[in-house]
């Protein structure tokens, strides 16, 4: 005659059991965020979805092709003063390159010097798919057209990176020659933002990009100037604090008090920033 389970035996069934559902479940949903990361990360606009003229009339297009031979795309606002430089912007993580016109009519009005705006792979008319590596690459062709074609010397460079675009310019930063780098609204690394949303998740093992800023920051040697809002509701305000606390002097930090991630900072960065770079790296 079979004895009829005693009261702990089931319960210790019902539990084992929802324990192998509940695993099987958070299996299924790490699968499901591996197979979105690109997704996530990167969010494009093609010129058939949105696409604004630029804020300053005198704004080009140019192009340039990178060392995987893709083509891309990106806006030239000439300086207004030859010995100004320039500023390369590496933007966010949405949009394209028109999304940020605004902005660079703010920096040229504020630095007098030429701003190029460029696109990584999959975004507005440049080719190709995002990828980091296609971030990265991207931003070293970009780079090269400013020394090629607009004739200005990598050392009169402002390497700018908005949120996503931080971790282009923070590596361009450690491999080339710039006069300063500024980072608005960048997180400390890509996973650790995801973190911040997916708590549950294990993203520092599991994510494939990476932009791992807080790790790369230290080994910037130029002026670093970097502000960040303290509502920000997509990268924590403490990541902004981080990376100021592990980069080199000369920097600077700008408190954005009450800011938000998707804003429109003008000259609220831009008035600080030139006086900085006037200050550290004239």
């Amino acid at each position: 005659m079979t004895t009829p389970p005693t009261f702990g035996r089931r319960a210790r069934r019902f539990v084992a059991r929802w324990a192998v559902l509940l695993f099987v479940v958070y299996l299924g949903a790490i699968v499901v965020f591996l197979s979105l990361e690109n997704s996530l990360v990167f969010q494009p606009s093609s010129p058939a979805e949105s696409w604004l003229a630029p804020a300053n009339p005198r704004t080009q297009d140019v192009w340039f092709t990178d060392a995987a031979g893709t083509k891309v795309h990106g806006w030239w606002l000439p300086p207004a003063r030859a010995e100004a430089g320039a500023v390369l912007v590496a933007h966010g993580n949405g949009g394209n390159v028109t999304h940020r016109g605004r902005l660079a009519a703010d920096l040229h009005d504020a630095l007098g010097a030429g701003v190029l705006l460029f696109d990584y792979p999959g975004y507005g008319k440049s080719e190709g798919r995002p990828s980091e590596q296609g971030c990265y690459a991207a931003g070293d062709a970009a780079l090269k057209w400013l020394k090629d074609e607009a004739k200005i010397p990598p050392g009169r460079v402002v390497l700018f990176g908005e949120s996503l675009g931080g971790g282009t310019a923070v590596d361009l930063a450690t491999r080339h020659d710039h006069r300063a780098i500024v980072l608005v609204f960048t997180f400390t690394s890509l996973p650790a933002a995801a973190k911040f949303h997916y708590p549950w998740l294990p993203t520092h093992t599991l994510m494939r990009n990476r932009f791992d800023n807080l790790s790369k920051i230290g080994d910037c040697t130029r002026p670093v100037f970097i502000a960040h809002g303290t509502a920000d509701e997509i990268v924590p305000f403490r990541h902004g604090e981080q990376l100021f606390a592990a980069a080199n002097e000369p920097k600077e930090f700008l408190r954005l008090e009450g800011f938000t991630h998707n804003v429109l900072f003008g000259d609220l960065v831009c008035g600080p920033l030139g006086r900085f770079l006037e200050r550290y790296a004239p």
